[in-house]
């Protein structure tokens, strides 16, 4: 089973998107998963990990924040 970190910037106020993808996350996958961490940081970071490979990174999204995406990416990588 794979686990999933969620690290977000305090100061710019993502915790909001960060417990979006982590619902979502959980309510798509549960069932395969260990964990899925709220990482608290700084500085703009908005990274989403499974077993400590990006799948998503807001500094080199081309697109924007799309949880429906995020989640069909983490599950071609846990299933």
């Amino acid at each position: 089973m794979s686990s999933v970190e969620i690290e977000y910037c305090v100061p710019c106020g993502f915790r909001e998107r960060a417990l979006r993808a982590q619902q979502a996350i959980l309510s798509g996958l549960e069932r395969e998963l260990d964990s899925v961490r709220l990482v608290m940081g700084d500085h703009g970071v908005f990274r989403i990990s499974v077993d400590d490979e990006t799948v998503y990174d807001k500094a080199e999204a081309s697109e924007e924040f799309d949880v429906d995406a995020i989640v069909r990416e983490i599950r071609s990588h846990v299933l």
